[in-house]
């Protein structure tokens, strides 16, 4: 059931250690070993759990439980798997695909999953009243652009077709050698079409249609309870078309803000796997050579966007002076401190064979240069501005950092505004900023999954920057098929980037968590992707 019922996190911390001291009892995690049951830390709670409207990786773990696109990622390698298409055939241009889906495919509900359901789902996602945010992923459909931007009405013309039941073509504006990989993203799950018209239009929000006793899924597992601020569980979904293979039988996924307090929760057993952990605790697990101690690279950088709709930010040589008076490797040394590289572009290095050749060189003097040219010398005359940032111990010092670093050097002032996850979504979608928190994910291994943020018709362009040249080149980059030349030209797409400033990168993420010795099946990789289907939970397993 869905409930408003709060219950302090903390107050549950204390009271199971407590009880831990006073009695033998086994832990929730050794409880869980025994009857595969997962117990998640999640940065967050959840804003939403409908794909086609959510952004964020604390939604995404648990949508990557509940949903199935025609394709899902291998657990190690990321490569392209059969999800509910078992098979496909691509066309000699590259163009067309052809999906051939599995006929035990099945809602959780019992429905059979066809191919007019990703049609349906598809047309959902680039309704324009809908208002997706990552609408513009699902661009290389052919006629898809035209249709979300309103300027096509009849969706027949769009590139998505229903051969029969169990077969769907889809064609491509141009070939897409990663367009595979991109299909086991949320923006491509399926939807089921009588759960979303029973509770209102195919193009409406918030109709509540993702709660429990309502939702209807098809991935390995389906929801069982949300309680809002404690818990969100699923359960193993009989109806998953390899529901014999997947051995948990439930994941409670735990909206843990304070990364102390997740921390000690996975020392006292209340947790297989947590989000994060505090950078400062990174060199005690470090010495003690922890089994539970897992940093790895993970394809993201951190960043602030500038709105560009409000002064001074339409300046480019304010946005640039900001960006250069930063001390980059400070931050990550002392303040982040949990391993994270420098960020001096608008990519993390090697993606897929593509390393940026263009960097931000940090220099105060030429940040004081600009700002004073932009009108502001020593900082004269610089309007009150805020930077904004969802919750975080960590996030706030890294921001505190800047703040402070931007008065020493450019002696401007700069206040902080700190928000729960949900009103900062909001915050950050209405435009209601000046300077923002920002964080791209590798959404496939490609570089033009970050360049992109920065088109024009990106429907994930916070900030609003937009540059005709930049856009032409992302166009020309998106229609070449030799690699060579489309990294060449992606290259000159992100020096324009760097020059224009729509953000200001500040580190590349790695992963950094920590996991009990009795999970199995979890894998590092870039995206940091955990696929519930291959995880089971046992102690003393080699």
């Amino acid at each position: 059931m869905y409930s408003t019922k709060r219950i302090s996190l903390l107050t549950l911390l204390i009271t199971a250690l407590a009880f831990s001291a006073c009695s033998q009892k086994p832990t929730p995690v050794a409880q869980g070993n025994q009857t595969q049951t997962l117990l998640v830390g999640n940065a967050a709670e959840p804003e939403e759990l409908d794909p086609h409207l959510t952004t964020g990786v604390t939604e995404l773990k648990i949508e990557l439980a509940l949903f199935e696109g025609l394709t899902t990622q291998h657990p190690q390698t990321l490569a392209p798997q059969p999800g509910v298409a078992e098979s496909w055939a691509i066309s000699d241009d590259g163009r067309t695909y052809t999906f051939h889906l599995r006929p035990d495919a099945r809602w959780s509900n019992g429905d059979p999953v066809t191919a007019k359901d990703f049609v349906f789902s598809y047309k959902r996602i680039l309704s324009p009243n809908l208002g997706a945010p990552y609408a513009s992923m699902l661009y290389l459909i052919a006629n898809a652009e035209l249709y979300n931007l309103g300027e096509l009405k009849d969706f027949n013309e769009v590139g998505i077709k229903a051969i029969d039941s169990h077969t769907l073509e889809i064609k491509l504006e141009q070939p897409t050698p990663y367009f595979l990989s991109m299909l086991g993203h949320m923006a491509f799950y399926p939807v089921h079409p009588p759960t979303i018209l029973k509770f209102g239009a195919i193009d409406a929000r918030g109709t509540g249609w993702t709660r429990p006793s309502k939702i209807t899924s098809n991935g390995p597992f389906m929801l069982k309870d949300w309680i809002v601020g404690d818990c969100i569980t699923v359960i193993k979904n009989p109806q998953y078309h390899k529901a014999a293979q997947v051995k948990l039988e439930e994941i409670r996924f735990y909206p843990m803000e304070n990364m102390h307090t997740e921390e000690r929760a996975f020392r006292a057993g209340q947790l297989h796997i947590t989000e994060t952990f505090p950078g400062d605790k990174l060199e005690a697990y470090r010495k003690e050579n922890s089994p539970y101690l897992q940093i790895h690279p993970y394809l993201g950088i951190e960043f602030y966007w500038f709105n560009m709709n409000r002064p001074p930010f339409h300046d480019v040589r304010v946005r640039q002076a900001l960006a250069l008076a930063i001390n980059r490797k400070a931050l990550v040394e002392n303040v982040a401190k949990r391993g994270q590289l420098a960020a001096y572009s608008m990519t993390p290095p090697d993606i897929g064979g593509y390393t940026s050749e263009n960097h931000l060189q940090e220099s105060v003097t030429e940040a004081q240069r600009l700002l004073a040219e932009a009108g502001y010398p020593n900082g004269e005359g610089f309007p009150k501005v805020e930077l904004t940032f969802n919750t975080s111990v960590d996030r706030r010092k890294i921001a505190e950092a800047v703040q402070a670093m931007w008065k020493e050097n450019l002696n401007i002032n700069v206040s902080l505004l700190n928000q729960e996850w949900k009103y900062f979504l909001t915050t950050r979608n209405e435009g209601n900023y000046d300077i923002c928190r920002g964080g791209g994910i590798g959404d496939y291994v490609d570089p033009y999954t970050f360049l992109e943020l920065f088109e024009s018709s990106c429907t994930n362009n916070q900030g609003g920057w937009s540059n005709g040249e930049y856009d032409l080149l992302m166009e020309k980059a998106s229609r070449t098929t030799d690699q060579q030349k489309r990294f060449e030209v992606m290259q000159k797409a992100e020096s324009i980037a760097l020059e224009g400033m729509p953000v200001i990168p500040v580190f590349y993420f790695n992963s950094a968590s920590l996991v009990q010795t009795s999970v199995h099946g979890w894998y590092p990789n870039l995206l940091n992707i955990h696929p519930y289907q291959y995880i089971w939970l046992e102690e003393n397993a080699s």
